[in-house]
């Protein structure tokens, strides 16, 4: 996963040695930069030498806790997106860390591709806000699209999308009438490009087929071995 031609370089302080390697080892699957700190003062001074994209913080950190790390990030970069990961599900901890401005608090045990899904929420979300709020809705034939609330919306009927749904379309309604090659989608959305993210593209664009089929003026065109493209007849109705 890369921003700006290099890779996404995420700060995840974590104590638990042994879940701290294996979400270094996940993470950097899926294409990411990680450097794991295993205290509060070590990721402060970590966060302050280097030039992290993204941070992860436990709470219960020895040295500095995770409430203080994150207050003393934002006094660097206040932008910088975060998230929490805490087996700490007190409601006043996770206000708490919302009100330092944090995007999103994940509580332990968690699962790993749903942290994933929530990262690059955060990271779509704030990577290119130019791009993102220049068009808050998208109209595709018929239908209306929000990808903000992940929502297709056709005369009375709406459409909730799961968040790879939202993007996969996202992209193809980005480039309408242009092909969008199945490399580019899979590296977007799964961070990767192989067999198996192939099938499940494949599965994904299916459904959004079935979803876009109340508009016959509306369709996903196969460029076998290439790609995709979004077709509309008619685009301007």
């Amino acid at each position: 996963m890369n921003i700006t031609g290099r890779k996404i370089k995420i700060l995840l302080v974590e104590d638990d040695i042994n879940l701290g390697f294996l979400m270094v080892e996940f993470l950097e699957y899926r294409g990411f930069d990680v450097k794991l700190y295993r205290d509060g003062s070590s990721g402060l001074k970590g966060f302050s030498t280097g030039n992290y994209d993204f941070c992860i913080l436990d709470i219960m950190l020895p040295g500095l806790d995770g409430f203080t790390l994150a207050r003393k990030i934002r006094e660097i970069n206040p932008d910088v997106p975060m998230i929490f990961l805490s087996a700490r599900s007190m409601k006043e901890d996770k206000i708490n860390g919302f009100r330092l401005g944090i995007d999103d608090y994940i509580t332990k045990p968690f699962d790993e591709d749903e942290l994933y899904c929530r990262i690059m929420a955060i990271i779509n979300r704030t990577a290119s806000p130019g791009k993102n709020h220049q068009k808050t809705l998208m109209k595709i034939g018929k239908y209306t699209f929000d990808p903000a609330n992940q929502l297709l919306t056709i005369s009375d009927n709406s459409q909730r999308l799961t968040l790879k749904e939202s993007r996969i379309l996202n992209e193809l309604a980005s480039s309408a009438g242009s092909i969008v090659s199945r490399e580019e989608i899979m590296n977007d959305i799964w961070g990767e490009s192989d067999y198996y993210t192939g099938r499940s593209l494949d599965v994904f664009i299916s459904k959004l087929r079935t979803y876009l089929k109340h508009d016959p003026d509306v369709k996903i065109t196969t460029i076998p071995t290439v790609g995709y493209i979004l077709e509309i007849k008619n685009p301007g109705n």
